[in-house]
């Protein structure tokens, strides 16, 4: 703000004195980059834009992080304990509404999920091989990136907090209410408003994407990507697609090659893999990367 002037400036004078006062108050006398409100307005997005990349762009490099692993999965996708625990709340809610179809429909979904409850687990190992393989000696090649969130997110961030290697957390901001998981690195934790510019960031540095079972958002960035290199506007990275019976039946994509809507060569930019160990291989292999000692 400006300084304020002395009383004495107007001695006699109250009505230029309350005119002052107004003059003061007007968000006309901020500078612009206090001026939060102008720059919240629409024909200002364009410089939103342009500081959201950079912002993250400064914090990525402060960090000295070179490479990323992206790393999706569904928010639902729960430790067992936990998928457990929901499983019989469903079935308590299932014998009390006794007869009810969504009561019965809610059970047989919460042991699908209890199913998949072993990816947390698969997130969390592959969290701890990649970071402990390549975070060493003050390297931040591979590092471990995530939309921020619960479920398969939380436990590959999980997974580097295990072995005290970083890790980041692209967080976006939406309606609802929502809190970073807490296996983030401090200060690598990004909110994004704008979902390109989070999408952008999430490839920029990419190594490899990895992707668990998931909902909207893992598909999402799954064929962001995908279109990306088939259409050669990034660089071929492995695409690693965690439970090949999952994937087959939510995505043919040899029934898109029978259709004439993909080629034989864009199936063969995905593989599958069932473990930890299977996923950090098929990237390394890909990357010529030695084998873990």
């Amino acid at each position: 703000m400006p300084v304020r002037p002395a009383d004495a400036v107007l001695p006699g004078d109250p009505a230029a004195r309350e005119n002052l006062e107004r003059i003061i108050a007007s968000p006309s006398t901020l500078r612009a980059h206090e001026d939060l409100a102008w720059l919240s307005r629409d024909e200002l997005r364009g410089v939103r834009l342009q500081l959201e990349l950079q912002r993250a762009e400064t914090i990525l490099a402060e960090a000295g992080i070179t490479g990323t692993v992206v790393v999706f999965g569904g928010t639902r996708v729960v430790e067992r304990p936990e998928a457990e625990r929901r499983l019989a709340e469903a079935e308590a809610n299932a014998v009390a509404a006794h007869d009810d179809d969504d009561a019965r429909r809610a059970v047989e979904i919460a042991r699908r999920v209890l199913a998949k409850s072993r990816y947390y687990d698969e997130a969390r190992e592959f969290g701890r091989i990649v970071s402990s393989t390549c975070q060493r000696d003050g390297r931040c090649d591979f590092v471990v990136v995530t939309g921020g969130g619960p479920g398969v997110m939380e436990a590959a961030n999980r997974g580097a907090f295990d072995v005290g290697a970083k890790s980041l957390g692209f967080n976006i901001v939406l309606p609802h209410e929502q809190v970073p998981n807490p296996y983030i690195t401090p200060g690598l934790c990004i909110h994004f408003h704008y979902f390109a510019l989070r999408k952008m960031h999430f490839l920029m540095r990419a190594r490899a994407l990895v992707a668990f079972p998931g909902g909207f958002g893992t598909l999402d960035e799954l064929f962001e990507t995908l279109t990306l290199i088939q259409t050669g506007k990034m660089p071929r990275v492995p695409i690693v697609l965690f439970g090949r019976e999952f994937w087959e039946k939510a995505i043919d994509l040899e029934y898109l090659v029978e259709e004439g809507t993909i080629s034989l060569e864009d199936v063969r930019l995905v593989s599958y893999v069932e473990t930890a160990a299977e996923a950090w291989e098929a990237i390394a292999r890909f990357h010529g990367i030695a084998p873990r000692s």
